[in-house]
This record gives structure tokens, C-alpha cells and sequence, in this order.
């Protein structure tokens, strides 16, 4: 039982990233209705020769390279702790919550969050190349030219799978605090997990930003059958 509920958080989390994206066929979620948006941005991208849009590219790499360098800390902080076990032990021992945690429960408790904030470091760092990508593409666009809608297509995609990515390195940090929880007791890092899940899940389909999001979606797509029409 020590063993499963250790692994649980990272079982979870996993679980997590494969239904959503099932989910999403049924109701859009937050990051579809953005998706949305991220082609909106390159089609107006196409008709404008300005900075606005390498800023705005700089700023979102800019924040991915933070987490993924803070990934980074926490792998070797993790690292770190392998070589204090004896220290981790009398601490855990200290606090008194009527457990007896063994040498090897710790150690793989420990390899479940190495494991948790190394896929939060690739995920991340795959984010930010794509994002790369996608800033060439974005800087490659000819505006002598009227771009075609699969160009627009492909750069939007792009887009969305730095954004994908990078949701899913922000997920391994939220279910890695499941795994701290585990340390006071198993049923609290359970507890914490599920938790978790369902605040995830709250803010990608029925949160506030999700209603703005999409009123923002159909706003606009209203403009664009206006201006069609007209």
C-alpha cells in the first residue's frame, strides 16, 4: 500500500494527460478555445510587419525557460536528498505521525518525484523548441504574398503544441505537491492528488477564464461572419 499510494501522484498524473484530450471532443476546454485564439494571432500575424508579435513570442519563451530551468533545480535538489537519507529519516522520524517508514519506502518515494520533476524538465524543454519553431515560422511569413490558410494552419499548430507541452511540465508541478503531501501521511498524498485533479479540471472547463475565453471566441467569430457577410 506505501508503495502504491508513492506511485499514485505519477499514475495519475499520466492518466491525466490521456483523458483529457478525449474529454475535450465532448466539451472544449480551456486550452482548446486558446487554440482558437493562437491561430487568430498568427492569421492577423500575416498582415502586419511590427515587433508586437516577436515580444510577445519573447515573453511567453521567456517563461518557459524559467520553469524549465527551476525543473532543473529540483531534479538535483532531489539528487541531493538521496545523498541525506540519514538526516531525511530522523526528520521524518521527529515529526511524529505514528509511521514506519523504511530506508526503501523513502528512496522510492524519492524516485517518484525524481521521475515527477524530470518529465516537468523534458515537457518544458520541448515547449520552449517549439515555441522556437514557431517564432522562425512566424518570422519566415513573406507579407508580400497573402498567406494561405493551411501556412496560417501549420504555425497555429505549432503554437499549440509549445502551449500543450508546456501545460503539461505546469501539471507535473501541481500532482509533484500530492508527493510532499506523502511524506505527512499516504492518505493525505491521495487525498491531496485528487484534489488536484479536480482543480485542474475546474479550471480548464468550467473556471471563469474558460466562460471569458470562449465569450471572447464567439465575440469574434460574430465580427468575422459580420465582416464576411458585409
Amino acid at each position: 500500500m506505501t508503495l502504491l499510494t508513492s506511485v499514485f501522484p505519477l499514475l495519475v498524473y499520466l492518466a491525466y494527460n490521456i483523458v483529457v484530450p478525449q474529454v475535450e471532443k465532448l466539451r472544449p476546454s480551456l486550452s482548446v478555445i486558446m487554440n482558437m485564439q493562437r491561430r487568430h494571432w498568427v492569421a492577423n500575424a500575416t498582415r502586419r510587419e511590427s515587433p508586437f508579435d516577436a515580444i510577445l513570442s519573447g515573453n511567453i519563451m521567456g517563461s518557459v525557460s524559467f520553469l524549465a530551468s527551476t525543473a532543473v533545480l529540483l531534479v538535483l535538489a532531489v539528487f541531493a536528498v538521496f545523498g541525506q537519507l540519514p538526516t531525511l529519516m530522523n526528520a521524518l522520524e521527529s515529526l511524529s505521525f505514528d509511521r514506519n517508514l523504511t530506508v526503501v519506502d523513502v528512496q522510492a518515494h524519492l524516485a517518484v518525484m525524481l521521475a515527477m520533476f524530470a518529465l516537468a524538465f523534458f515537457a518544458f524543454t520541448l515547449s520552449l523548441r517549439q515555441f522556437n519553431h514557431f517564432c522562425i515560422m512566424l518570422g519566415a511569413l513573406d507579407h508580400d504574398r497573402e498567406t494561405g490558410e493551411e501556412e496560417i494552419e501549420a504555425i497555429a499548430q505549432m503554437n499549440a503544441l509549445g502551449a500543450k507541452n508546456f501545460n503539461s511540465g505546469i501539471r507535473a508541478y501541481y500532482f509533484s505537491v500530492s508527493t510532499v503531501a506523502w511524506f505527512v501521511s499516504e492518505w493525505v498524498g491521495v487525498a491531496t492528488c485528487l484534489a488536484t485533479v479536480l482543480v485542474l479540471a475546474h479550471r480548464e472547463f468550467f473556471s471563469s477564464s474558460h466562460r471569458t475565453a470562449a465569450s471572447a471566441a464567439v465575440i469574434a467569430a460574430r465580427h468575422r461572419k459580420a465582416k464576411l457577410s458585409g
